[in-house]
């Protein structure tokens, strides 16, 4: 059904992939610093966050943070600031490493013990399609009781893995799963 919405928004409908949304949801859920990166406090908050173990420096390193030790030690102390190249790959890396750090965690919390999750679907925006071409959508929920493959993809930053990943579990939502592809957000509370 993926090829229907080849020309998505083309009458005006409006949303983001539903993958995209399931990744926001995530992220909010995730947590972590909310100063911004560009205040000192942020930065610090992240930079400590990256150099507190051997661990989280070597996946800080993979997440692109390729800055030596001294480099550090001076942004730390605040004698030097970093470029605004390097305050993106600073949140980059942080929010991957976050990510790695909280999967485990949030996997155990979405599945339940098998139980699953509670998932709303928010239908996209169709405000601005004319009325001949809307489409009736409604709002959706479904419990997804298998996570491993979202949190999974979403963990390591795989954007194809986890459209796949999400696409493969809407398909319980019938023949009308195409419809659902894009929307206006995802909701779930673990």
């Amino acid at each position: 059904m993926p090829e229907k919405n080849l020309d998505f928004g083309k009458f005006g409908a409006r949303g983001i992939r539903g993958s995209e949304a399931v990744a926001r949801k995530l992220d909010e859920l995730a947590g972590g610093i909310a100063t911004p990166v560009t205040v000192r406090r942020g930065l610090t908050a992240r930079l400590h966050y990256l150099t507190r173990t051997d661990h989280a420096r070597a996946a800080a390193w993979d997440a692109g943070l390729t800055v030596t030790g001294r480099t550090l030690k001076a942004w730390l102390e605040g004698r030097r600031s970093p470029s605004k190249t390097n305050l993106a790959r600073i949140d980059a890396a942080y929010r991957a490493v976050r990510r790695q750090n909280v999967a485990r965690h949030l996997l155990k919390r979405l599945n339940r013990e098998g139980r699953g999750t509670r998932v709303e679907i928010h239908p996209l925006n169709q405000s601005q399609v004319p009325r001949p071409l809307q489409r009736v959508v409604e709002y959706r929920t479904m419990n997804v009781r298998r996570w491993d493959r979202i949190v999974g993809a979403w963990a390591a930053g795989d954007h194809q893995g986890l459209d796949a990943a999400w696409d493969d579990t809407i398909v319980d939502l019938g023949s009308q799963w195409g419809a659902y592809e894009y929307c206006t957000s995802v909701g779930f509370a673990a």
